[in-house]
């Protein structure tokens, strides 16, 4: 791209621009970085900058950018139908995409609620289970339990139950009531070891046991992230915590939402997060790499228990009436059925299985950084965090934005990281190589080492 360009298109973005998760000021004096191309695992800027793309384009890029199968399946699409409503009319793509959905989730779920991004989906399971207990005459169960540090999205049904302050805090007084209940996060327990995660998980599973114990009459759900809690900051867990919840739910009558937005689709190294466990949920959310994340689409899929209590002659006013105007979009369903043909075709869990074990041994590198602790990782994800004194636990002050430097220092080194806070971390395109894995780390290394870390 030519210089007048890059500088006219800048100047427009600062003047008719307001980007998500972002402080403009921040801007005032420094360039967001404008990308023409992406292909693979790399992003392009406007100065033919090579980057990679670390977090997957917000955990949403799942086969690299510009898949030849995906572009030939969208331009095969718009030759027929661009897009139609999903109410009272129908579709193949949205057909056959619900068809293989059912046929890869955890055995059990069977009807698939399409919608467009993944707070939207968690908008519907929440009103999908709100509904169901007032139809099923137990009208006092109206109540959702949220774990803490955890985050589903940023429409109001969906931040009401986020445990995430900093995102949510400002806009308390507009959200429903929602239970807490503790994070299973083994790295803040007292005792880090294997028999310490045991005591966590243990000890959050009670205090679960314990809320509905005193109020599983007023409870329709309870939501979680399986395997990792995300935007919360990376927090991994074992899988005995989701197995827990599955049995004090069935116990207790209480749904259980599996929010499988960020974890679907191969990320945690199985095809969802719910197979580490073993678990079925009454209600499962899915969206980013449903469509390889080239496209918005989400999806809410149900149990025939849920979905028989909406089932029934018009005038008994059980209708689930929810829906979005793009719901089911030929062009967004067409490219996600070919992301699952792509699943089939290839040998990709294999691969990501080999680049898992590969991604946990190379980080292990950063165990040798004064500043660096609490190394993990699952399938294709991984971080760390950075703390002033490691021994103590002892984080940056706020006002260093350590993280922030972290993200400017990646740049210089060809990196697109964008940290939480404190917390450095990978979400790998599936496709990502061992060789780009290796390459990723060293470069990474770099970066702290540019920090003092």
């Amino acid at each position: 791209m030519d210089l007048h360009r890059k500088q006219e298109l800048l100047r427009k973005d600062r003047q008719y621009v307001w980007h998500p998760f972002t402080q403009m000021k921040d801007y005032a004096d420094m360039d967001p970085i404008v990308i023409e191309k992406a292909e693979g695992v790399y992003l392009y800027d406007a100065d033919g900058q090579r980057y990679y793309d670390t977090n997957s384009s917000w955990w949403v890029n799942l086969l690299g950018h510009s898949h030849p199968r995906i572009k030939q399946a969208i331009a095969r699409q718009l030759e027929c139908m661009d897009h139609v409503m999903f109410s009272g009319l129908t579709h193949a793509p949205g057909i056959e995409l619900a068809e293989k959905l059912i046929e890869i989730t955890p055995q059990g779920l069977s009807k698939v609620f399409y919608s467009d991004n993944g707070s939207t989906s968690v908008e519907v399971a929440l009103k999908m289970s709100f509904q169901y207990w007032q139809q099923t005459e137990r009208k006092t169960k109206k109540k959702f339990v949220f774990v803490e540090n955890s985050y589903h999205g940023d429409t109001l049904g969906a931040v009401s139950v986020g445990g995430v302050d900093e995102y949510h805090s400002v806009f308390r007084p507009l959200l429903f009531s929602a239970h807490a209940v503790p994070s299973p996060n083994v790295w803040a327990w007292p005792d880090t070891s294997e028999q310490g995660a045991h005591a966590c998980v243990a000890h959050c599973l009670d205090a679960v046991r314990r809320r509905f114990e005193s109020s599983a009459s007023e409870i329709a759900a309870l939501i979680v992230e399986p395997m990792i809690q995300a935007a919360g900051g990376m927090i991994m867990y074992p899988a005995a915590y989701l197995r827990g919840l599955r049995e004090l739910c069935t116990q207790f009558e209480v749904h259980l939402i599996a929010d499988e937005v960020a974890t679907g689709f191969g990320r945690t190294g199985r095809m969802f997060g719910c197979d580490h466990a073993g678990i079925t949920p009454d209600l499962m959310c899915l969206s980013k790499g449903i469509t390889a994340g080239v496209m918005p689409l989400a999806a809410t899929l149900c149990t025939d228990a849920v979905f028989d209590a909406f089932y029934d002659d018009y005038e008994t006013l059980k209708t689930f009436t929810h829906g979005h105007s793009f719901t089911g979009n030929p062009i967004a369903t067409a490219t996600a059925l070919e992301t699952m043909r792509i699943f089939e075709d290839e040998p990709i869990m294999e691969q990501v299985q080999e680049s898992a074990a590969y991604l946990r041994e190379q980080m292990q590198a950063f165990s040798a950084f004064t500043h660096v602790d609490q190394i993990r990782s699952l399938g294709m994800i991984a971080a760390f965090e950075l703390f002033a004194d490691k021994a103590n636990k002892q984080r940056f002050d706020f006002k260093e934005r350590i993280g922030f430097k972290a993200y400017q220092a990646g740049l210089k080194e060809g990196l697109f990281l964008r940290p939480l806070g404190d917390t450095l971390y990978y979400w790998l395109p599936l496709c990502t190589t061992k060789a780009q894995i290796a390459d990723i780390i060293k470069r990474t290394q770099k970066v702290l080492l540019t920090l003092g870390m």
